[in-house]
């Protein structure tokens, strides 16, 4: 018999700063609640090994993502390391028009800016990585940066870590299956709540 949920937020947001663990944790949800989908966001950044146009992200170029600016099509967006990164509104119609909840792996200011445009249906989790020294390590032994590029991502944390209080919710990201414990708990509390039949 097929189990049945009451959805109570639409939008579960996932953030943290580059290495911190939201593209882990957002794998983890998807593999595990099929009611949960994925907000394919819009970026002009090239493409990283073993990642896919539609699945991992719209690839696009410069003009078509100033484009969707100028044409009002993305409900928040940001330049950041040389590249747009932003989530076009029509991802959103799809959550409101369907029986799911979207669920966003974006950067802290685009969370924010998500938060901000649906206050009601959006639950904004934080992923706080150990320490600055992990993070570093992280974004090192996933080898698609340059040196230069890894300390451009560790420039930005500060700012990303002070506004971390403006989430519904936040995880200190030490151990994983803690991380995911934590996540389960939420993801029943907050954001969908199974039925009786």
């Amino acid at each position: 018999m097929k189990k049945r949920y009451a959805i109570k937020k639409k939008l579960l947001v996932i953030s943290s700063p580059s290495g911190g663990g939201k593209t882990t944790v957002t794998n983890y949800i998807l593999s595990k609640y099929p009611m949960i989908k994925f907000s394919i966001s819009a970026t002009t950044r090239p493409k990283r090994p073993r990642e896919k146009n539609g699945v991992h992200y719209h690839f696009i170029s410069r003009e078509q993502f100033e484009e969707k600016i100028k044409n009002n099509e993305l409900i928040e967006y940001e330049y950041i390391f040389g590249n747009y990164y932003g989530t076009p509104k029509s991802e959103i119609e799809k959550a409101f028009k369907n029986d799911i909840v979207l669920i966003f792996d974006i950067d802290v200011k685009g969370a924010l800016s998500i938060k901000k445009a649906y206050p009601e249906e959006s639950f904004l989790v934080f992923i706080e990585p150990p320490s600055i020294q992990t993070l570093k390590e992280r974004l090192k032994n996933r080898r698609s940066e340059s040196e230069e590029q890894i300390n451009e991502r560790l420039s930005r944390v500060e700012m990303e870590l002070k506004l971390k209080e403006q989430f519904d919710y936040i995880i200190k990201n030490e151990m994983l299956s803690d991380t995911f414990n934590e996540i389960d708990s939420l993801i029943s509390k907050y954001i969908i709540e199974p039925e009786d039949n």
